[in-house]
C-alpha cells in the first residue's frame, strides 16, 4: 500500500493528512498554540478531593481543572510521590537515579484517594486525554515516554513485548536484549515496530528516552511552583510520523520551513536512508487542493456520507456516543435476492465506517444499525469482516457481535475530541440570512480590493486566492479580465482557485505567504472616508447660510 503524509501549515492550525494509495484515511488538526496535549508532563497541584468519585481535581494551568483517578495514580505511587518530593525539597541537589532509589509497598488497589493525597501536594501527572466539550484534562501518575521501537515507564521496572510480535524466537531476543540495556526501576515496553531491529538502535532510543526523564526531573527541580510544563511531547505531524512510519511511504510534503525541518530531523534520526522522502511544498496552489484532500474532505464529513453504488450512512453524533445508520439507496434496485444485496452493502459499508472512525477520530461508543440481514452465516461474515478492517486502527477497541436487532456495538479509545468539519457552506456575503448582494458585482468588488492593495497599501506583489468558479470566470476567454486587471494595474500579482473557501469569499497573501486583512481596513477606510465628506458638507451648508 502506498502511503503519503501531506502537512498543511497555517498560521493558525497545522492539519496533518494521511493517504493511503491517494484515499484520505486519517485527519488530525490542532491549532498552533494547542497545549495540553497527550503525553504531556507537568508539575501540578491537587487542589481538591473528591472521595465520592474517588478522584481528585489537579491544577495544570488549564480553565478547567484536571480530572485525577484513584486507579491512574498507579501502584508504584507511594515510591513515585517520595521521589518527587525529595527532588523539590532539594533545589540545589543532582537528583538520585531512580534505579538506586528503594520501593516502598505498593498502594492498595482497593484503597481511596484520601489515603495516598492531600489537598495541596505537588505531582508530576501526565496527560491521559485532552480536554474534551466542558471538561478539562484526564491525568495519570504512571508517567511514560514514547519512543519509535520503545516506550519506557518509570517506578515500573517490568518488560513487555507487543503481542503483535507473533514470533517466539524474536520476543525472546528482543526481551533478552531489554534486559541486559535497561537501568533498574524502568521499565519497557517494547512496540511491535522493533521487531528484527539491531541492538544499537533500540539502544540509541532507549538512551533518548532516559535523556528525555532526566531533563524533565531537572525542570521539575528548577520550577518555582506549580502548575509548570516540565516535558511536551512532540508536535503531532512528528508523533504519527513516529507510530506509523513504514518503508512503503513514498512522500512526506510539508508546506511551511520550520516544521519541514522538525519533521526532517526526526526521518533523519530514525531512518537516515529514507529522509529525502521528506519534501518542502513552495507551489503557490494550495497544498490540500494539489494533493486532491480537499475535495475528500467535502464528500468524508458531514451528517450523510456516500460509499459505492449508490449505498451511503448517516452519522449522529454526541459527545461520547455515535449512531451510524446504513443505507442500500438506489443499490436495491441492482439484484432481485434481498438477502445478497443487503449482504454486499453492509460489507462495503463496514469498509466506510472503518474508515470514518480514523478519520474523524471518533471515540467512546459506536452503535451501527446495518441493515437486516435473515442468515446466521451471513451476520457472522459481516462482524469477521468488520474485525478485519479495524486491525489498521492503531487506537484500542472492542467490537461485539451484531445483536437480534441487527446492532453492532463499538467502543474505541478516546483520547481527544473527534474531529467534526462543517461541509455545508454559510453564505459569506448574508450570513445564512437568504439575501445576498448581486453576484455578478463580485468581480468588481475583487478590483476594488486590487486598487487599494495597490494604490493605498503600496503592495507590489501578492497573491489572491478565489472560489474555482470565479478563478475560472476570470480567466475565460482570450482577452480575460484577469489579464486586463493585471495589464491595467501593472503589479506582480496572481489570482488562485482554492478548494477550500466559499463562492463569494477571498484571501490575500503578501510575498511571504502572510495573510493581508483586506475586509476590514477597506470597510473602516471607506466609512471614514464617508463620514469625512458627509462633515465636510454639511459645514460647507453652514458657511454658505452665515454668509446669506
Amino acid at each position: 500500500m502506498r502511503s503519503e503524509l501531506v502537512v498543511d501549515v497555517t498560521p493558525k492550525d497545522m492539519t496533518t493528512a494521511l493517504l493511503e494509495d491517494g484515499r484520505l484515511v486519517s485527519l488530525q488538526r490542532e491549532t498552533r498554540d494547542a497545549s495540553y496535549a497527550v503525553g504531556n508532563l507537568y508539575l501540578a497541584k491537587v487542589k481538591k478531593l473528591m472521595p465520592g468519585l474517588n478522584a481528585a481535581f489537579v491544577n495544570v494551568g488549564h480553565s478547567k481543572d484536571a480530572f485525577l483517578h484513584y486507579l491512574d495514580l498507579g501502584p508504584q505511587f507511594n515510591t513515585f510521590s517520595q521521589y518527587i518530593k525529595t527532588v523539590r525539597d532539594n533545589p540545589n541537589k543532582r537528583p538520585t537515579s531512580i534505579s538506586k532509589v528503594k520501593n516502598q509497598s505498593e498502594t492498595d488497589k482497593h484503597g481511596t484517594v484520601s489515603d495516598v493525597l492531600t489537598q495541596g501536594q505537588e505531582l508530576l501527572v501526565q496527560i491521559a486525554k485532552e480536554p474534551i466539550s466542558t471538561k478539562g484534562p484526564r491525568l495519570t501518575t504512571e508517567i511514560t515516554f514514547t519512543g519509535r521501537f520503545l516506550v519506557l515507564t518509570p517506578f515500573n521496572d517490568r518488560i513487555s513485548v507487543s503481542q503483535k510480535i507473533k514470533d517466539h524466537a524474536e520476543k525472546t531476543r528482543l526481551r533478552r536484549l531489554i534486559e541486559s540495556m535497561k537501568p533498574k526501576n524502568f521499565g519497557i515496553i517494547v512496540r511491535t515496530s522493533a521487531e528484527n531491529k539491531k541492538a544499537a538502535e533500540l539502544n540509541t532510543e532507549l538512551k533518548t528516552l532516559l535523556k528525555a526523564w532526566e531533563d524533565a526531573i531537572a525542570k521539575v527541580q528548577q520550577a518555582s511552583s506549580p502548575p509548570t510544563l516540565v516535558y511536551e511531547e512532540e508536535s503531532r505531524a512528528v508523533g504519527e510520523i513516529r507510530d506509523i512510519f513504514n518503508p512503503e511511504f513514498e512522500s512526506i510534503q510539508v508546506n511551511n520551513a520550520d516544521v519541514y525541518e522538525q519533521i526532517h530531523d526526526y526521518v533523519n534520526l530514525i531512518a537516515p536512508d529514507r529522509s529525502d522522502i521528506v519534501k518542502l511544498y513552495s507551489d503557490d496552489m494550495p497544498i490540500f487542493d494539489k494533493f486532491g484532500i480537499t475535495k475528500q474532505i467535502k464528500s468524508s464529513f458531514g451528517k450523510t456520507v456516500s460509499f459505492k453504488s449508490g449505498a451511503y450512512i448517516i452519522v449522529e453524533s454526541t459527545e461520547a456516543l455515535h449512531v451510524i445508520d446504513v443505507n442500500s439507496g438506489n443499490r436495491s434496485r441492482t439484484s432481485t435476492d434481498q438477502e445478497s444485496n443487503a449482504l454486499n452493502v453492509n460489507l462495503l459499508a463496514a469498509d466506510e465506517i472503518a474508515r470514518q472512525l480514523r478519520l474523524r477520530d471518533m471515540g467512546g461508543i459506536i452503535v451501527i444499525d446495518f441493515i437486516d440481514m435473515a442468515k446466521a452465516e451471513h451476520r457472522q461474515e459481516l462482524y469477521q469482516h468488520m474485525r478485519e478492517v479495524m486491525q489498521k486502527d492503531r487506537a484500542r477497541h472492542n467490537i461485539l457481535p451484531l445483536s437480534k436487532f441487527g446492532l453492532m456495538q463499538i467502543t474505541r479509545q478516546r483520547v481527544r475530541p473527534a474531529l467534526d468539519i462543517a461541509t455545508a457552506e454559510t453564505c459569506p456575503s448574508c450570513g445564512g440570512k437568504g439575501e445576498v448582494q448581486p453576484s455578478l458585482l463580485f468581480t468588481d468588488m475583487l478590483k476594488d480590493k486590487i486598487d487599494y492593495l495597490v494604490h493605498t497599501l503600496n503592495v507590489n506583489s501578492f497573491i489572491m486566492y478565489v472560489h474555482p468558479f470565479v478563478d475560472a470566470y476570470l480567466k475565460k476567454g482570450l482577452v480575460s479580465e484577469y489579464w486586463k486587471w493585471r495589464r491595467e494595474f501593472k503589479r506582480k500579482f496572481r489570482i488562485l482557485p482554492d478548494q477550500s473557501l466559499n463562492y463569494l469569499e477571498y484571501r490575500v497573501l503578501d510575498k511571504d505567504h502572510n495573510e493581508i486583512d483586506l475586509k476590514e481596513e477597506k470597510d473602516t477606510s471607506s466609512s471614514e472616508t464617508s463620514k469625512k465628506e458627509r462633515r465636510s458638507k454639511k459645514h460647507a451648508a453652514a458657511d454658505d447660510e452665515n454668509q446669506e
